[in-house]
């Protein structure tokens, strides 16, 4: 009785990257919207020109650029020939969720301010 087995498909380099990218910039965009939403609810509010308000934007762009990157990562991972896709799906959902949420978080939030 011969068994014939294949090989499965290494995992893709650029999908094990886009997951890992998008679950820390994911993580990151949920810390900093927690942080900003405890800072805003303090007594008097979380002023536009300190140097609290100019860091966390600034550690939200980069977050947002890193889920974009995830996310062509991501999308290159899954148009890989004979690479297992699993991570370059997951990179791509995760990083389009969380560039989603954002997206929404701050619609919601400049809906608030009218």
């Amino acid at each position: 009785m011969h068994h014939s087995t294949m090989a499965t498909p290494a995992h893709s380099g650029l999908g094990i990257a886009s997951f890992i990218i998008s679950l820390a910039a994911g993580f990151t965009l949920l810390i900093l919207f927690g942080v900003a939403g405890v800072l805003e609810s303090q007594h008097g509010g979380l002023d536009e020109e300190s140097a609290a308000a100019i860091v966390l934007g600034l550690v939200m762009v980069i977050a947002v650029l890193a889920q974009l990157l995830a996310l062509g990562l991501g999308i290159a991972g899954m148009v890989q020939t004979e690479r297992n896709k699993l991570f370059g799906v997951l990179g791509t959902v995760f990083s389009t969720t969380g560039l989603l949420g954002c997206l929404l978080l701050l619609l919601f939030g400049a809906l608030i301010e009218v």
